[in-house]
């Protein structure tokens, strides 16, 4: 007796072996590659890497990036028959300066390196989940689907450029890195903090800081006495979820010459950038004698696609077999910018592991396998909303 086919979804699901596989192959060499934000080179050689491994019909283009003066960013599109848009988001570029740059060490599940997790990791399965989606079986299930990979995530102060580009699409699958629950379910990110900086110029007067320092007004306390009202509003536990930080304080440049002059930088993250233009418009103009200018520096919206993600989620969780649990993350994403222009936003895609921005960055290697599971079954269930 004949048996039947595969539904296009378990054709889709049983490509997740292979997806792992193809993820491990790039990610060694893209973590040799040292690309801290603003590198071109580092960029140009990332992209070398993930455009050799794209499916030979893929349409590349290479924007503009959002930063002027960093590399284009790169944008590989699929084609195919149907009517589904889907843009796979991630990022080359790593906080990591190329004297502290760590090359990749694989050693049994731990895989270690600079920008493993945040998120090369994330960066090599979506190149994989786009081959897999170029399988001529798949074409009629969707319109287009692209792979977005940015230069300048880790340090972009300035407007995300492609929002336009993607409105109206049907999802946003950003591969930033995975987590689990407490108990073990999968889990995605489908809510993010808004994310500013206050930056904080001072103008004092320089003195001798030994014969005259009182006829000095010293910046350097001023931002001091600055960073600790800014901290006072720290709350995360509070009605906005905010969170301040004071980060960089620099001022003075000789030993003894009471400072004129500095700036101090603070990172804020809240459920809406509302809380952070309350804290910035309490800021005082003039203290002590020193004039102060408080600016907003990076700005990126908050997101929250829990109701639009719950449908896509238990239904990429039947598909799969087992929970897909909607996560919540203080840090910032290429996802809150897109997250306004599409109709589903889901985040945290990418393989587990720790360390971000650390020396001790990894990611487990073991994971790539479930969450490329994980990712296919959310992808699915964007092409496929309803089933059968």
């Amino acid at each position: 007796m004949p048996t039947s086919a595969p539904s296009p979804d378990a054709s889709l699901l049983a490509a997740a072996p292979a997806v792992a596989e193809r993820a491990a192959e790039l990610l060694g060499p893209l973590v040799d590659v040292s690309s801290p934000s603003g590198d071109r080179d580092g960029f140009e050689r990332c992209a070398a890497l993930v455009v050799d491994r794209l499916p030979a019909d893929a349409i590349l283009e290479r924007p503009p990036c959002s930063t002027p003066g960093f590399a284009p960013d790169l944008l590989a599109r699929l084609t195919g028959r149907g009517r589904a848009r889907i843009v796979l988001l991630g990022h080359l570029d790593t906080v990591v300066a190329h004297p502290d740059h760590r090359p990749f060490v694989r050693e049994g599940r731990r895989w270690d390196g600079s920008g493993t997790f945040d998120m090369k990791g994330g960066d090599a399965l979506a190149v994989a989940l786009l081959d897999a989606l170029a399988a001529p079986a798949l074409r009629d299930r969707y319109a287009e689907i692209a792979l977005l990979l940015v230069a300048d995530e880790e340090w972009r102060s300035v407007p995300f450029a492609h929002a336009e580009r993607f409105a109206g699409w049907d999802a946003c699958l950003c591969f930033e890195g995975g987590e689990r629950t407490a108990t073990g379910d999968d889990a995605v990110v489908v809510r993010r903090k808004a994310a500013a900086t206050i930056h904080v110029e001072a103008a004092g007067r320089a003195a001798h800081a030994g014969s005259r320092p009182d006829d000095g007004r010293n910046a350097l306390l001023a931002l001091a006495a600055v960073a600790r009202r800014l901290a006072a509003h720290h709350d995360p536990a509070g009605p906005d979820a905010l969170s301040v930080v004071p980060t960089v304080l620099r001022s003075g440049e000789a030993l003894n010459v009471v400072p004129d002059a500095g700036e101090l930088i603070c990172d804020l993250r809240a459920d809406d950038l509302a809380a952070v233009e309350r804290v910035l418009a309490g800021l005082p103009e003039e203290l002590d004698g020193v004039a102060l200018a408080a600016r907003l520096g990076r700005r990126w919206p908050g997101m929250d696609h829990r109701g639009p993600a719950a449908p896509v989620l238990r239904r990429a969780g039947s598909l799969l077999g087992r929970a897909i649990v909607p996560a919540a993350r203080g840090g910032a994403s290429d996802a809150s910018h897109l997250a306004s222009a599409v109709a589903v936003a889901i985040d945290g895609l990418g393989p587990l592991g720790g360390g971000a921005h650390a020396l001790d960055e990894h990611v487990d290697g073991g994971t790539l396998a479930e969450r490329a599971e994980v990712a296919l079954a959310v992808a699915a269930a964007v092409l496929d909303p309803v089933g059968p």
